[in-house]
C-alpha cells in the first residue's frame, strides 16, 4: 500500500483504506488488503491514517475505521466499513476495478 498524498486525493479514481494506528481491526482489515496486493504483486491501496486528515474524513462523512473508499469519476461510489473476508473485498474490486482481472492489464 502506498500512502495517500494531496495530489492523490485530487485524482478521479482510487481505492483508499483508512485506518488508525492503534485498531485492532483496521489491522485484520489490513492484512487482508495487503493479501490481495501480494497475489496481484502490484500496489492497489492507498492508505490513510485517519487521525492526519480530519477534514477529509469530516468532509467525506467518514463514519468509522477500518474504511475502504472507492473513488470512481470523481465520486465517492462507496465506503465500506465491514470487510468481512478476502472474497468479499474482491467483490467490489470485480465491481470497480474489473481491468485487474483480464488477461492484458
Amino acid at each position: 500500500m502506498k500512502e495517500i498524498s494531496e495530489e492523490i486525493l485530487e485524482e478521479q479514481d482510487f481505492l483508499l483504506y483508512i485506518y488508525t494506528p492503534f485498531c485492532g481491526t483496521c489491522h485484520l482489515a489490513r492484512t487482508m488488503l495487503e493479501k490481495i496486493e501480494a497475489v496481484h504483486q502490484e500496489t492497489i491501496f492507498y492508505e490513510m491514517n485517519a487521525s492526519l486528515y480530519p477534514e477529509f474524513m469530516q468532509e467525506n462523512k467518514i463514519e468509522s475505521v477500518p474504511c475502504l473508499v472507492i473513488k470512481k469519476s470523481n465520486n465517492i461510489q462507496e465506503k465500506i466499513y465491514a470487510f468481512h473476508s478476502i472474497a468479499n473485498i474482491y467483490s467490489y474490486l470485480l465491481e470497480y476495478q474489473p481491468e485487474m482481472f483480464t488477461e492484458n492489464k
